[in-house]
């Protein structure tokens, strides 16, 4: 049997495990202005080994579940579920992701190496109209609620995980920048 976690992950090793934070805050936007929820939540990541695109480059793969709860009533309302890739040849990391409103992103974005000793940090984005990295979504969203951009910014240090994500929308006749930030421990 092949023990999965015997796969080059390269920077995204320190992701395996299972992570909880309750310090989130969601600034979305509402009809009438903006609304803020503070969340928590829980991701999980898996190694899910390597594959071979085109016979010719080896990804090294994690899988990914993130299940997202407000604070104010403790029911859900973000579940995502996704990838996060590396490519060790081009030093590319990158996530895809899909949540349950029809939308599907492939962001990407070069590893720099350790931030500072220990600390890794992975930056991704994608955007609408983009060659490489971009964005795919059904009509009702692309008409209703069109995501023009999505940058996703990861930092690790040991057990402690904290990220900021934008997702650029055109939502109620104007542009906003949703945000999400937290930090998570690994359990």
């Amino acid at each position: 049997m092949v023990d999965l976690l015997d796969f080059d992950y390269g920077p995204l090793r320190g992701l395996i495990g299972t992570w909880e934070g309750a310090k989130g805050m969601d600034i979305s936007p509402e009809p009438d202005g903006v609304e803020e929820n503070p969340f928590y939540e829980t991701i999980v990541f898996e190694p899910a080994g390597d594959v071979e695109n085109a016979e010719t480059r080896t990804l090294t793969i994690v899988r990914y579940h993130q299940v997202v709860s407000r604070k104010s009533n403790d029911k859900v309302f973000h579940d995502q579920v996704g990838y996060w890739l590396w490519d060790a040849e081009e030093s590319l990391v990158m996530q895809t992701l899909t949540i349950p409103r029809a939308v599907c992103v492939v962001a990407g974005g070069v590893y720099h190496g350790e931030s500072e000793p220990g600390a890794v940090t992975l930056k991704v984005r994608a955007a609408q109209g983009d060659p490489d990295w971009g964005v795919v979504e059904s009509p009702f969203m692309r008409d209703n609620a069109r995501t023009l951009a999505f940058e996703h910014e990861l930092r690790l240090q040991g057990d402690r995980l904290c990220y900021s994500e934008l997702t650029r929308l055109e939502i109620y006749g104007r542009s906003f920048d949703h945000t999400d930030t937290n930090e998570l421990t690994r359990r």
